[in-house]
C-alpha cells in the first residue's frame, strides 16, 4: 500500500476524486458543492470526473488521491451498460479501488456500482420505490464501524432510487438497511463505503434535485407536493462524509 494510503496528512493537504454521474450543469455545481460542504473540504480539494464528459477511462483514474468519492445519478441506469457505456470504466475503477485500499465513500448509484463492482447483483423496482426522508435501521456491526458508530438506530436520510440491492456482496459487512433494501456496507478490512441513501443531501437540496428530476421519479405535482412536504432535515446522515474524512482520511 502506497503511502498515500497511510500517512497522517492535515485537512488541507488531503487531495479527493469525485465519480461524477451527472449530465445537467446545474445538478453537477448542486452535487459538487453539496460535497465539499458537508466534508468539511475546500471545492479545490475535490477533483472532479464526469463520466459524461469522459466516458472512458483507466481504472487507476484515482490512484495518487486521498480517496475517491461516488455520486448519485437520475440521467443514467446501472443495469444498461450497453446505453451508458461509461459503466463498465466505473466497475473497474471501483473494483480497483477496493483492491488497492483506496478510500472510498459510494451514495446513491454509487453504491450500485459498488455491488456490481463486487460481484452483487442490482435489481429494478418501476414502482413504489423509496423516496423522500427515509428512516434508516443499523446492523448490529455499526456498533463498531468507524463511522456508524455513535449513531442511534433509525435515523433519517435521503433516499430516491429506482435501483436496488437486495441481496450484500461477499466479503462486505451490512451496516444499515430497510424494509426494502441493505442501505449501506463495508467492505471487511477496507476503508470502503457505500451507502444507498444520500449522505450528501440534505432537506434543502432533495427540494431542488427532486423538483429538477420529477418527470422521472414522480406522476407528478400531486405526489412531489406530497413528498416535499413530508421531507424532512437529516443532519445524522448529513454528519458522514465528515466522519469519512475526520476518521477514516486524518485518522
Amino acid at each position: 500500500m502506497s503511502e498515500t494510503y497511510t500517512q497522517k496528512r492535515g485537512k488541507h493537504q488531503l487531495k479527493t476524486l469525485l465519480l461524477q454521474i451527472r449530465d445537467s450543469p446545474q445538478v453537477r455545481e448542486e452535487e459538487l458543492q453539496s460535497f465539499a460542504t458537508l466534508s468539511g473540504l475546500a471545492r479545490s480539494q475535490i477533483d472532479v470526473l464526469n463520466v459524461f464528459d469522459t466516458p472512458d477511462f483507466p481504472a487507476t483514474a484515482a490512484d495518487g488521491y486521498d480517496a475517491l468519492w461516488v455520486g448519485g445519478a437520475s440521467e443514467a441506469n446501472v443495469l444498461k451498460p450497453d446505453e451508458f457505456t461509461f459503466i463498465d470504466p466505473c466497475l473497474r475503477l471501483i473494483r480497483h479501488c477496493a483492491d488497492t485500499g483506496l478510500p472510498v465513500f459510494a451514495s446513491c448509484f454509487g453504491f450500485q456500482l459498488a455491488v456490481l463492482a463486487l460481484g452483487g447483483e442490482i435489481l429494478n423496482k418501476d414502482a413504489d420505490f423509496e423516496m423522500g426522508s427515509l428512516p434508516i435501521l443499523l446492523t448490529p456491526h455499526a456498533k463498531t464501524d468507524p463511522l456508524f458508530s455513535d449513531i442511534e438506530n433509525e435515523f433519517l436520510a435521503i433516499s430516491v432510487h429506482r435501483q436496488y440491492a437486495a441481496a450484500l456482496p461477499k466479503n462486505c459487512q451490512l451496516l444499515a438497511y430497510t424494509d426494502q433494501c441493505m442501505h449501506s456496507f463495508r467492505v471487511e478490512g477496507r476503508d470502503f463505503w457505500a451507502f444507498q441513501f444520500h449522505p450528501e443531501v440534505d432537506r434543502d437540496t432533495l427540494v431542488e434535485r427532486l423538483t429538477f428530476y420529477k418527470a422521472h421519479y414522480t406522476d407528478g405535482d400531486g405526489q412531489l407536493d406530497q413528498v416535499l412536504s413530508s421531507a424532512r432535515e437529516t443532519p445524522v446522515a448529513n454528519a458522514l462524509p465528515r466522519l469519512f474524512v475526520e476518521r477514516v482520511l486524518l485518522a
